[in-house]
């Protein structure tokens, strides 16, 4: 017999053997009072039990639960459990009672089982936010709203949300919030002092996540936060920066928070001033459009995630220039749906406008903004302000692009 044949063949015999012993049932020990002799018999599967024990020349004979008894479990017993369990009050039927499984009891919607008791879930009061909604084995867990967000309602559902942010939807802040209240925003009646109000550019966003590394270690943030020149971000806007935003958005907005800190910096008006330029660029791009209500509507209906509302397209096509117009939305996108990254949604919005009369030419360039952001254009302002500025400490830390 051909040699490779023949091992192939012990091997399946080994594999079928394997498997047999794999799947025979569990034994136990029966003396049979017969013969006096100890015996190994079968166990019986699950949803029955032991009818006959095994002998010297018989198996185990198993019979099927009867209604209103179960076996969970392989078994050697002479007869099933009974269904005990009843459903007391506040509790309905999860589980009806099965041949394997006893009957299964839980509380109402909103309450949870403590001992032997359905208690309400609690709810959080005014100031404090759900973190960990209840469920039929626990209790609601509150925390305090931390300082940005607020909880106005006395509920077991709802988390803390964050603060209206008025400049951000070209509104001033009338009655500043607390962990109770939202900001009040009222319009701005000073017409001299009114602007587009771009928060982060779209440059800037693009440079400050570049910085985010692929693996972030436990103290990425407290070293990027050292290295900087210039004023320091002080521990508590770091702890504040840490509980607010995910560890992909930290290095963001700790980026954000030193720029503004270190305007006068001469490294860090150059670094401005790159910005700048790299913001000419984008406008050149994006030209002038002129896009009508209904095409920056639409626009911002293709962005996945929460939409930016009719009442900010308008006022936004009030205060910003036409060129400007398309910049603010997609800010006041980012803002509205967690600092989300506004390339990435751009690109899949982008993916969505072919199905709609959009003019080419605009979707035209907005396409050659992403391929400019993702130039070494951002590489080039990288260099500048992490590899000559910050020094060995970052050198190390692989980064990513947007």
């Amino acid at each position: 017999m051909n040699k490779f044949l023949c091992c192939t063949l012990v091997l399946l015999d080994i594999s079928v053997k394997w498997t047999i012993q794999d799947l025979s049932p569990p034994k136990y020990l029966h003396y049979d009072p017969g013969t006096s002799r100890e015996l190994t018999c079968d166990q019986c599967p699950p949803g029955s039990y032991v009818k006959r024990h095994c002998t010297a020349t018989s198996k185990t004979q198993c019979a099927p639960c009867p209604d209103q008894y179960y076996a969970e479990d392989w078994n050697s017993n002479d007869e099933c459990q009974y269904c005990n369990t009843v459903c007391k009050e506040l509790q309905y039927v999860k589980q009806e009672c099965t041949s394997t499984q006893n009957r299964v009891c839980e509380c109402i919607e909103g309450r949870y089982l403590d001992l032997e008791f359905c208690l309400k879930h609690t709810e959080c009061s005014p100031g404090f936010g759900v973190a960990q909604p209840g469920t039929p084995e626990s209790d609601t867990v509150c925390k305090r709203c931390p300082e940005g967000f607020f909880s106005n309602e006395t509920s077991s559902k709802a988390a803390c949300q964050k603060h209206t942010n008025c400049s951000a939807l070209g509104l001033k802040v009338a009655l500043k919030g607390n962990a109770v209240r939202d900001n009040v925003c009222q319009e701005n009646t000073d017409t001299s002092a009114q602007k587009c109000g771009i928060d982060v550019t779209l440059c800037e966003e693009a440079l400050f996540r570049f910085a985010v590394p692929n693996q972030l270690t436990p103290n990425w943030l407290n070293i990027l936060a050292d290295s900087l020149p210039g004023t320091k971000v002080n521990t508590e806007n770091i702890e504040r920066i840490k509980q607010r935003h995910s560890s992909q958005e930290q290095t963001f907005q700790l980026l954000k928070l030193w720029k503004q800190q270190n305007k006068e910096q001469d490294t860090v008006k150059k670094i401005i001033q790159d910005i700048d330029l790299c913001e000419n660029s984008v406008l050149k791009h994006i030209g002038h459009p002129n896009l009508t209500f209904e095409h920056l509507n639409t626009l911002m209906a293709s962005l996945p995630g929460k939409k930016v509302g009719k009442e900010d397209i308008e006022r936004t096509m009030k205060l910003c220039q036409p060129t400007e117009q398309i910049l603010k939305l997609l800010n006041l996108w980012r803002i509205k749906n967690g600092d989300q990254d506004t390339i990435k949604g751009l690109m899949y919005g982008l993916k969505h406008l072919k199905t709609y009369h959009f003019p080419k030419t605009t979707i035209q360039s907005l396409k050659k903004v992403i391929k400019f952001l993702h130039r070494f254009t951002m590489y080039r302002l990288y260099q500048k302000l992490f590899l000559e500025m910050i020094g060995n400490q970052v050198k190390s830390v692989k980064v990513r692009c947007v």
